[in-house]
């Protein structure tokens, strides 16, 4: 069961991603599992998979940051 703290942290780096300047980024979906968050969805090069990835990892909290993002080419 997820607590509120691990809510927060989801919703905190949706938050990040739905302000970023690249709108790509804004559609990703986080989601929390264990000591995960796990970014889900699809961008159309590496290097945004990457600002994805390095966007939310400064709230992460000490949580590992999974990167399942695909890139459509």
């Amino acid at each position: 069961m997820e607590t509120t703290d691990t809510k927060n942290l989801a919703v905190a780096a949706s938050q990040v991603l739905a302000s970023s300047s690249v709108p790509e980024l804004r559609t990703l979906r986080v989601d929390e599992q264990c000591d995960e968050l796990q970014l889900h969805g699809s961008v159309r090069s590496f290097y945004h998979k990457q600002l994805a990835q390095e966007a939310v990892f400064p709230i992460a909290c000490g949580k590992q940051v999974v990167n399942y993002v695909d890139v459509q080419n």
